[in-house]
């Protein structure tokens, strides 16, 4: 997302930017050092107003919940199970980065989505989430993304926070990955896409440019966590948007399916990518099928009584 510079502060920022160079430049240099942006403060995005449409969808102090039925490729195989998006809105605190317990002025309203996946390889389960927090005005990244996958070898972690930088930190229980702590510059997150199609689908960045991709997909293929080259398209088939991504070096493909129109609700997807070890690796399609959807405050749910709307969404 490109940083705006007022017209006042570029004037500011280009005279200290020559007395600088005046002062301290090289006898040998015949070029100014340009500032990256990073070095200057970021300047804030004006946000995008809300529609009434929006808010009576997102702020009827309901969270929406749908099951998927899913196909994951895992070890060269398929494996059947389920998935769960669950999208709602939250306060957001800026400078901790974690959900307000109090309103105040600085809290950035957000559209959280928490995607989890539970699926068997063989004997032993696979339990996967991964949480994105998105502001609802569409003026900046997404504010905080995590990652967890829990299975009978062990868990990992991982979290992005939104700053200056990225600064991302990840444990893992696998030697080579091991406990981390970098800083990445700031290019497009594939996780905060999904939010971005629920919040407005038509800013959705298309063509070539650099993407940092999903942490599933990056823990569970053990890539490096970092931008590579994307290629985006958005098209229509009755009714049904397709959002493609290809990598060309990680020879892989996501596909999200939306409904054109408002709330512009995730149909399913298909990851096609490398699954498998050495010589028996093979590309294999990874699938997702819409079984159901509530819209419903789960978080009052939680006697036995409620275990029924679990037979409701499938699960």
């Amino acid at each position: 997302m490109k940083k705006r510079i007022k017209p006042g502060s570029a004037v500011v920022l280009f005279a200290m930017t020559m007395i600088l160079l005046g002062s301290c430049k090289d006898k040998n240099s015949t070029k100014p050092t340009a500032l990256s942006v990073t070095d200057t403060k970021e300047m804030e995005v004006p946000k995008k107003p809300l529609s009434k449409e929006f808010k009576d969808y997102w702020y009827s102090g309901n969270a929406e919940i749908t099951s998927y039925s899913l196909e994951q490729a895992r070890y060269g195989e398929l494996r059947e199970g389920k998935a769960v998006l669950i999208y709602v809105t939250e306060p957001f605190l800026k400078d901790k980065q974690v959900k307000a317990e109090q309103s105040g002025p600085s809290n950035i309203p957000v559209l959280k989505l928490n995607s989890t996946k539970k699926y068997l390889t063989g004997i032993y389960p696979y339990s996967i989430m991964s949480s994105s927090f998105y502001p609802v005005h569409d003026n900046q990244h997404a504010i905080k993304v995590t990652f967890s996958a829990q299975e009978w070898c062990g868990q990992v972690f991982t979290q992005l926070n939104n700053r200056k930088k990225y600064h991302v930190t990840s444990f893992s229980y696998f030697e080579r990955e091991g406990d981390k702590d970098i800083t990445l510059e700031k290019e497009v997150l594939e996780n905060e896409l999904w939010n971005k199609i629920r919040i407005d689908p038509s800013g959705l960045p298309l063509g070539d440019f650099k993407m940092i991709p999903s942490m599933e997909y990056v823990r569970m293929s053990h890539n490096v966590l970092k931008p590579y080259e994307a290629q985006a398209s958005l098209t229509l088939d009755n009714g049904i948007n397709t959002y493609k991504i290809h990598y060309p070096e990680l020879q892989r493909t996501l596909e999200i399916h939306f409904s054109s129109t408002f709330p512009y609700a995730i149909e399913g997807w298909s990851d096609s990518f490398k699954s498998g070890f050495g010589d028996k690796a093979k590309t294999m399609v990874s699938k997702a099928t819409k079984i159901k959807t509530l819209k419903t405050p789960y978080w009052r749910q939680n006697g036995n009584k409620d275990l029924s709307l679990r037979d409701t969404l499938g699960l």
